[in-house]
């Protein structure tokens, strides 16, 4: 590791401006779907999908232990060496490098590694969420991988990560972990009120049935995370569904953060965060505001959801 990185990595919010890694984000993007449709084909069905997703690693993004006949295997993507490891229980293992190369490329490779350790896998071979749903195979599009932008990305994550799980400490509600949805690519922590919520109405995300959207959105919710874009550097969101009156004109702190209507999120960019005084106080300042735009407005029993976390 360089003198330069080993000097970004010390103390500080990861700077990465989304217009200088925009081809490496949509090519990672890509490759993480394939990697959750893999965890998708073998983890059994959990409520809201919390099958199907990826967490915060010390080395990048994991499955975690994915169950496979009497043992289990996992995935991950080491942004630090910059290969992606399957590891079987049963001490076998394979890696496919990261670096640049198609998504056909990369797909070849990871189904092959998985026939290799006979892990018998199909998947959808299409990614989901994105406008231009080009098969896997047949993807010669995407093919760009910045080794160094990917680990600044990671860098990020594992604040955010950090910080949202501090945050969720204080709910004793029914609350997801923190986790990385690979259809959106965004790091997202949900808590809930506990009473169910209208059926979702569908629309709106491209290449995602109907039924997907309103399993998710089954229960009232208030959701926050982190995605690689909405500000320069990517952007801090928080919403609620269903949104309560009054919820958009919430006074929600820090004043940099504000209501998107396109989006129907309030919005802080990372960047802002990022070069605070204290980004954590800050960041921790728009994730409580911001839920509690949703749970005043909302009518929660905060009363029984909330708490202090141990120490």
């Amino acid at each position: 590791m360089t003198g330069r990185t080993q000097a970004e990595k010390v103390g500080t919010w990861p700077r990465l401006r989304v217009a200088d890694w925009v081809e490496t984000r949509d090519t990672l993007h890509m490759w993480t779907q394939i990697v959750g449709k893999i965890r998708l084909a073998h983890a059994p069905t959990a409520n809201h999908w919390w099958q199907v997703t990826l967490y915060v690693s010390a080395r990048g993004l994991t499955t975690s232990a994915i169950p496979y006949r009497t043992g289990v295997f996992d995935i991950e993507f080491d942004f630090v060496d910059h290969r992606l490891y399957i590891r079987v229980s049963d001490g076998r293992r394979r890696e496919v490098v990261l670096e640049p190369k198609p998504v056909s490329q990369f797909y070849a490779e990871v189904m092959g590694a998985l026939g290799e350790l006979d892990i018998q896998t199909r998947i959808n071979p299409r990614p989901n969420e994105v406008e231009q749903a080009v098969p896997f195979a047949e993807d010669f599009r995407h093919a760009s991988y910045d080794p160094h932008a990917a680990w600044l990305f990671w860098g990020q994550l594992m604040q955010a990560n950090r910080v949202l799980g501090k945050f969720r400490s204080h709910f004793v509600g029914k609350v997801s972990l923190v986790h990385f949805f690979w259809g959106a690519m965004d790091l997202a922590c949900t808590r809930f009120s506990g009473r169910p919520a209208p059926p979702h109405p569908g629309g709106g995300i491209p290449n995602c049935p109907d039924w997907v959207t309103r399993e998710a959105y089954s229960l009232e919710l208030s959701s926050c995370g982190f995605w690689p874009g909405g500000g320069e550097e990517g952007a801090f969101y928080a919403y609620a569904y269903p949104e309560p009156a009054g919820f958009a004109d919430y006074a929600v702190r820090p004043e940099e953060a504000s209501y998107r209507r396109d989006l129907g999120e309030f919005v802080l960019p990372y960047e802002v965060a990022a070069t605070a005084d204290d980004p954590d106080r800050m960041l921790g300042d728009f994730l409580q505001s911001s839920y509690e735009a949703a749970a005043e407005s909302g009518g929660w029993d905060r009363r029984a959801l909330e708490g202090e976390p141990h120490p």
